[in-house]
């Protein structure tokens, strides 16, 4: 526990630091940082299962799928379109693998990691581009609003799990989390959120008000857990309790994305509400 919450806080600290004086460049390669390990301990993960992914390829389309959409727009690339190209190479080079036994599940595994990881969490990229008013910072606080209300959930359901979870949620996927826990977790997401959406009025558009705040946090807060519980059964089957070494007391970088790939996306069509 010590672990983790030494290196929840310095994660925290580094990453507000790197906000607040890059701003939105900094968010965008954070994002870019994000895809292309998660990418790479998701493979791993496949790999201890029997597939076998392109690694490097994965890992440079990925990179590409966050990056070139944002600093040229001028060539009207999406991320979909990137994904586009990582399944034509990925269909190309699959005819000149040595192991016809395994071609299949290279093929299925290298293009689901495409789909799953950076095509999710791209859409973080376009909250931070699409956001510039009232103020220019305002995409960059709604990156950190999702990325709060989603890690936040993880916080408040273990310390309300800790102090009164009796019922398991999943107890073969992840026998630590209870119902309770959960419930204790939502609520904690949409209270942080609403405080998020007083203390930043003034950079944030008038629509994203406390309440507004509070109730698009639900969801998002589940599709977190869900998030979570995904990994679980991937890393279950693959018989590795952690995807990394990166952060003591909390594991890889796909063990602190894992949520977050659900919340972007349902966070980008979420805000169009306001």
């Amino acid at each position: 526990m010590l672990k983790r919450t030494f290196s929840t806080l310095t994660l925290w600290a580094a990453i507000i630091s790197l906000l607040y004086f890059v701003g939105a460049h900094a968010a965008v390669w954070m994002v870019a940082l994000m895809a292309v390990v998660s990418i790479y301990e998701f493979n791993k993960l496949t790999r201890a299962i029997g597939h076998h992914p392109f690694q490097i390829m994965s890992m440079v389309v990925a990179g590409l799928m966050i990056i070139v959409p944002y600093y040229f727009p001028q060539w009207n690339f999406t991320a979909t379109d990137l994904l586009v190209v990582g399944v034509l190479g990925t269909a190309i080079r699959i005819l000149g693998e040595r192991d016809p036994a395994t071609r299949t599940e290279t093929l299925s595994s290298t293009i689901f990691a495409l789909v799953y990881v950076p095509l999710m969490l791209g859409y973080f990229v376009r909250i931070i581009g699409q956001y510039t008013a009232p103020s220019a910072s305002a995409g960059v606080l709604f990156f950190v609003w999702v990325v709060i209300v989603t890690k936040l959930c993880d916080t408040g359901a273990l310390l309300t799990g800790m102090a009164c979870g009796k019922h398991k949620m999943t107890p073969v996927i992840s026998p630590k989390k209870t119902w309770e826990g959960v419930v204790g977790g939502v609520i904690t997401s949409a209270l942080i959120s609403a405080l998020f959406a007083w203390l930043f009025a003034r950079w944030l558009p008038a629509g994203f008000t406390p309440l507004f705040a509070a109730l698009v946090a639900l969801p998002l807060a589940v599709l977190g857990v869900i998030g979570d519980l995904v990994e679980s059964i991937i890393k279950r089957r693959a018989d590795i309790k952690d995807s990394g070494k990166l952060a003591p007391g909390i594991g890889g970088m796909f063990d602190m994305t894992d949520s977050l790939i659900l919340t972007a996306p349902a966070a980008f069509w979420l805000l169009r509400l306001m």
